[in-house]
């Protein structure tokens, strides 16, 4: 297995931002309501609402007949509206009267859809508040973070799960400063990273049972770095494979099949399916001697890039 290198995530996300935009015409990203007063802020939204949190299926399901021996859809209450009117026997006899029926099959599980994913991260509650001590810094090549305190100086037991909780965040400068931010805090945390793990567990299940593909995507190249940033990341990390894992399963094979056409997402980090092969492989690399029997035990496809 070669070495798998991440790049700057947070510098590219303009740029494939701008791509998307102003070359293919794509349509940005909706921005959440405000409150329009001069210290903006997000409106609350619904307490209820959960990151990653799917809905009931409230949709009518065919019934089973027993008269029949097969599912049929439940028949309409009737309409004291709709009666036959005098002259209307041509068109019953036409069958203009008779609502087509669809075909009973099973209704779809979409489990690949995104799921909700409100604006109510505790990044951007802690950032609107004034709480973080991170500015955006705007240069003439790329925007970086202008840090208050240097990163090396901050109390990683408490910011870093908040950052990590804002890399689901789809708007700007939410966004970057909370990708940006982690990139930094993992660069200069060093023997600082291994004792947060278990608080980063939780803000990184969330991001992934979004099933947001660009999230997914900015969560797993995050992932690379973690483990890449300090000794011993990857082997405490193997015992949260069981949060981890499952969505990777579901979305291994998530490839864009072009035929002979070129595509680029490899290049930008925007296959799903080869993130989640290389960040499987890293976790193998990295995990010590249980990574592959755990990694094998959730996704059950994985083979061992190891002697490859």
């Amino acid at each position: 297995m070669g070495d798998i290198k991440v790049n700057d995530v947070a510098g590219a996300l303009f740029c494939h931002e701008y791509c998307e935009v102003k070359i293919k015409g794509a349509a940005l990203n909706s921005t959440t309501k405000q409150t329009g007063s001069c210290f903006d802020q997000t409106i609350p939204v619904d307490p209820n609402r959960r990151a990653g949190g799917h809905k009931m299926q409230l949709d009518s399901v065919p019934v089973y007949s027993h008269a029949t021996g097969e599912h049929r859809w439940p028949s309409e209450p009737p309409n004291p509206n709709e009666y036959l009117r005098r002259g209307d026997g041509s068109k019953l006899k036409a069958g203009e009267f008779k609502k087509p029926t669809p075909k009973p099959c099973p209704p779809s599980a979409a489990a690949f859809a995104p799921r909700d994913n409100p604006p109510n991260s505790q990044f951007r509650k802690f950032y609107e508040r004034g709480d973080l001590p991170v500015a955006v810094e705007h240069k003439g090549t790329k925007n970086v973070i202008s840090w208050k305190v240097d990163p090396d100086k901050l109390d990683y037991h408490h910011y870093l799960p908040i950052f990590f909780d804002g890399i689901r965040e789809k708007e700007e400068p939410y966004r970057f400063l909370a990708v940006k931010g982690v990139e930094d805090m993992l660069k200069a945390g060093k023997n600082k990273i291994l004792p947060v793990i278990p608080q980063l567990i939780i803000p990184i299940k969330t991001a992934l049972n979004t099933r947001d593909h660009s999230v997914m995507c900015i969560t797993l190249q995050l992932l690379q770095k973690l483990v890449d940033s300090a000794d011993l990341v990857g082997e405490a990390l193997v015992p949260y494979y069981r949060q981890i894992l499952p969505i990777l399963n579901l979305f291994k094979n998530k490839n864009l099949n072009s035929g002979d056409k070129i595509d680029y997402s490899q290049r930008k980090k925007q296959c799903l399916g080869e993130l989640i092969m290389e960040t499987l492989q890293l976790f193998e690399a990295k995990g010590g001697d249980d990574a592959f029997i755990n990694i094998k035990y959730m996704v059950p496809t994985y083979e061992s890039c190891i002697n490859m």
